[in-house]
Formats: structure tokens, C-alpha cells, sequence
């Protein structure tokens, strides 16, 4: 439920605050004085799309229980305010939100009656409303369509694998070639991860091993005075251990560095460079060797996989030729049902309808191809006439009756309604009848509402008028004595006479 609503600098309104009552709201007022602009910016803190927009708007409202979001913060009194500067931003609970995910948010909590939306009567919303009805009702019916769009599903995405392996299929030969290729290709270096370091370690020393030989050949002179040396520390009586260890060592490190170069030498300098060189040409082609390394995995794995393909195709084939058949026995039992629950609708509907002096609805039902909504297409039909042909009028009483004979329980709030002028343009019979049937949904949601009719705005819980005085619009709040004054100036004009502020108080009774 909306709670409050205030704005400022909207048009012709300088700055507006309303506290909202429950159920049915009315605004009435002279034409031209700002009811279309207010409604708009109500709309708009919903995320609907409207011309005129406040500098600053603050709804706020009680968290409805199907409100839920994994990213806001939300209360269970919530306020949604609008900034209009270069351009207008939302946020909900002074977080920022775009009007895409505003609108996506309260979308089932908020709607909007306008003639413009022919979306009531497209055949996937009236199957909804239709199942709707029957899961309400009917446990059966709810396990039949909950499995039947489970199973469609996965039939679905069934069908999708195996359109893809006939799509690999009629190019499995090349794939298979490439897949062929790209391993041979890796296997014939067959690379070792570590490898270029060690050879590139053995390019550098083959590098330098002329150099290593010329030095080891002039430091050998070292070891022939290493007696007379042994000698020195001999007379002067000193611990010659350290010396004989170094020197130990450095024979050893001079043997180690002579095997070295006795196996350098053997080694061909061509084959290094060229082992090298392939080793490079991975690495450019695939990053590192562990990435060439697991390029051919995964290729092995493509390659096995295309050597299953034909029997995965069998597979599938056979799955989705069964599940097609079982899909269309339990589409057919859900279109069957359906049917039953539509001529059981028809006959609610039919009530609603003549009160509001329209002809019989029908719900016409094509057969069509397997779908997530089954085998069925809905068309309505307005006694002889399609709904595409219905004036704006016409559509919008169609739809209350709808909502009215769909109406899930009274007792639990469904939300916002909004109305623009719903009973513009009709008799007093229609208006009469318009009024009833909104007061009805009144129960059960909160309905704003413009009116230029006095039977509507002699039902509404909460009256505000809307007026224009000096080019600057204001609104206010009735009480039930300024209620009769207005519902009177609405039969009778400005200057409204005895006999209209004596019905306008019938009306009130």
C-alpha cells in the first residue's frame, strides 16, 4: 500500500504532500488542472515510462510480502525517491537503482490500466490467468503443469544438444582432422615442461666453452705449488687444514668442470638449437608449454568425444522421439483441463459483463505446436467481435471484469492499481456498474483512480480533488461535506443546483 506521496515542482504544482487511505482512491477536479500529471508521478517512482516527472518525488509505501531482493535492502516501510536534475534518478531506500530494475521490481505489485497495453489478452497471459485458476484449485492440475514444464525444458535443451552434434556432424571430418592434427602436431616436439631451461642453460655454456678450457688450462699451473706451499705452513708451525681442503675442493670443481667439457663436446650444437627453435614455435603458437601441454588434452577429449558422437546421436534421438509423445499426452490432459476451467470463467464473466453492458466473453482455443505452454492458443472474443476492435472504453471494462472474476481472495492485498479515467465517456448505467466493480477490486487492492464520474468518486474511500487556480495547481484532501460539494459539482457543473447536492448526498449515503 502506498502511504504517502510527496512532491515538488511538477508542471503546474509547486509542492505536493497526500497521506493515502486503503482501498479505492479518487481524483476528480475540472479538466486541465493536473489529475494525468499527478497520476504520472506516481507512476513514475514505479518505473513507468511518463512524460511529466517532479524535481524531487518520495513515495513511500509498505513492503508488499512478494517483494523480495538479493541485492537491496528493503524494509517493510519503504521509500522511493526520484531526483530530476540533468537527468532523473531512482533510488529505493536511499540506494541507487535504474528505472529498469525499479520497474522489473514492482512490476507484479504495481499495474497500470491504460489503453495503450493490449498485453491483458496475448495468449501466453491468458493461459497464465487460466492456470493461475486452476492451481488455485486443483492440486492435480499444478503437479501436471509444474512437471510438464519441468520435462519441457529439459526437452528443450535436449533438442538443442542434438541439433548441435548435427551441426558437428556434418563437419566431423574436418573437426576430426584439425583435432588430429593439433595433437600430432605437439606430440611430434613432444615438449617436457622444464626443458627449454636446461637447454638453453647448455646453449649458454656451449657458448663459453672455449673460454672455460683456456681458463682451466693457465689455473692448472696452481697445483704445482701446492707442496711448497704445504711446506710454508709446515715451518711456521700453522694448521694447514683449511688450505688442504681448499685446495681439495678446487681440484674437484676442476675435474667436475673438465667432465663437463669433455661432454659439452659431444653434444651437437645444431640439435640444441633446433630442439630450441621448435620449443619457441610453441610457445608463440600456445603461451607457455603447459598451455601447449593442455591444448592437447583438451583436444584428445574433443577428438574422443567426436569419435562418440554418433552413438550420443542415437541416444538423443531415441530420448527426445519418447519424451515428445509423453509431452503431448500431458499437454493434451492440461489443454482439456483448461477448456473446463474457460467455460467455468465464461460464466463468472458473464455477469460482470452485462452489468457493465458489454456482450458475452468467449476464450477460443487453437491447437498449436508443442510449446512451454503446451498445445494451446487463446483468442477472446467480445460477443462477435475481436479484442484488437474494442474501443478504449470497451477494453478497459473487459479487463476489470477479468480481474474481478480472477480475483484470488479478497482478504489478501494484491497490490496497486491505477486507473486513468476508466469511466470516461460512458452512461450512467456503465458508470454506475464501473463503480461497483472497482469498488469490489477495492477490497483487495489499492486503486488511485481519475473520475469524472459521480457514482465512482461516491465509492471511493478517500476523495481528493484536484484544482487549478492562478496557473498553479494544489490538491486537497475532502472531507465528506466538500465530497457531496464536488460529487455535485461533477453532475451539475461549477454552479451546481439544490436537486444535484441532494443526489450527490444519496449518492454518499
Amino acid at each position: 500500500m502506498v502511504e504517502r506521496l510527496f512532491f515538488r515542482d511538477l508542471v503546474t504544482f509547486k509542492e505536493v504532500e497526500i497521506e493515502f487511505d486503503q482501498g479505492l482512491v479518487v481524483f476528480t477536479g475540472p479538466s486541465g488542472a493536473g489529475k494525468s500529471v499527478l497520476i504520472s508521478t506516481i507512476l513514475s517512482s514505479f518505473g513507468y515510462a511518463t512524460q511529466g516527472t517532479a524535481a524531487l518525488c518520495e513515495v513511500t509505501l509498505k513492503k508488499p510480502l512478494k517483494l523480495q531482493s538479493d541485492v537491496y535492502e528493503l524494509e517493510d516501510e519503504l521509500t522511493i525517491k526520484t531526483l530530476k536534475k540533468e537527468k532523473l534518478r531512482y533510488f529505493i531506500e536511499g540506494q541507487n537503482i535504474s528505472k529498469k530494475v525499479l520497474g522489473e521490481m514492482f512490476s507484479p505489485y504495481v499495474q497500470y490500466l491504460s489503453v495503450r497495453d493490449k498485453g491483458t489478452f496475448e495468449s501466453e497471459t491468458l493461459l497464465e490467468m487460466i492456470d493461475s485458476q486452476l492451481s488455485a484449485k486443483d492440486k492435480t492440475f499444478k503437479k501436471l503443469l509444474k512437471e510438464y514444464k519441468k520435462r519441457y525444458t529439459n526437452y528443450k535443451e535436449k533438442a538443442q544438444q542434438l541439433a548441435k552434434l548435427k551441426e558437428d556432424e556434418a563437419k566431423l571430418a574436418e573437426l576430426i582432422e584439425f583435432a588430429k592434427y593439433e595433437i600430432e602436431k605437439i606430440n611430434s616436439i613432444n615438449p617436457q615442461i622444464g626443458e627449454e631451461e636446461e637447454l638453453l642453460k647448455v646453449k649458454q655454456q656451449l657458448s663459453r666453452i672455449d673460454k672455460i678450457k683456456d681458463a682451466l688450462s693457465s689455473a692448472d699451473a696452481i697445483f704445482a705449488y701446492e707442496a711448497k706451499v704445504e711446506e710454508v705452513y709446515r715451518l711456521l708451525d700453522k694448521d694447514i687444514s683449511a688450505f688442504s681442503e681448499m685446495m681439495n675442493q678446487l681440484r674437484a670443481d676442476f675435474e667436475d668442470t673438465e667432465s663437463l667439457a669433455d661432454e659439452l663436446a659431444e653434444v651437437n650444437v645444431e640439435e640444441v638449437l633446433d630442439r630450441l627453435s621448435d620449443l619457441t614455435a610453441l610457445k608463440r603458437r600456445y603461451g607457455t608449454i603447459e598451455e601447449a601441454l593442455a591444448y592437447k588434452e583438451t583436444k584428445s577429449k574433443e577428438l574422443a568425444g567426436y569419435e562418440n558422437i554418433e552413438q550420443d546421436k542415437s541416444m538423443l534421438e531415441s530420448f527426445l522421439q519418447i519424451e515428445f509423445t509423453e509431452l503431448n499426452i500431458i499437454a493434451a490432459r492440461l489443454s482439456q483441463l483448461r477448456k473446463k476451467e474457460a467455460k467455468e470463467l465464461e460464466k463468472v464473466l458473464k455477469e460482470y459483463l452485462e452489468t457493465l453492458k458489454l456482450p458475452k466473453l468467449s476464450f477460443h482455443f487453437e491447437p498449436t505446436i508443442l510449446s512451454q505452454s503446451g498445445l494451446d492458443t487463446i483468442e477472446v472474443m467480445l460477443g462477435s467481435s475481436k479484442t484488437a476492435t474494442l474501443s478504449g472504453g470497451e477494453f478497459n471494462r473487459v479487463r476489470l471484469a477479468l480481474m474481478a472474476a480472477t480475483l484470488p481472495d479478497e482478504s489478501t492485498m494484491q497490490g496497486v492499481l491505477i486507473l486513468d479515467e476508466i469511466d470516461a465517456n460512458v452512461s450512467g448505467d456503465e458508470s454506475i456498474a464501473i463503480a461497483e466493480l472497482i469498488a469490489k477490486l477495492s477490497l483487495a487492492y489499492q486503486i488511485f483512480a481519475i473520475s469524472h464520474q459521480p457514482h465512482l468518486s461516491a465509492k471511493a474511500r478517500q476523495h481528493i480533488v484536484v484544482n487549478k487556480e492562478g496557473g498553479t495547481s494544489c490538491v486537497e484532501v475532502l472531507d465528506n461535506k466538500g465530497r457531496v460539494q464536488e460529487i455535485a459539482r461533477i453532475i451539475a457543473g461549477e454552479n451546481p443546483t439544490s436537486q444535484a447536492l441532494e443526489f450527490a448526498k444519496k449518492l454518499r449515503a
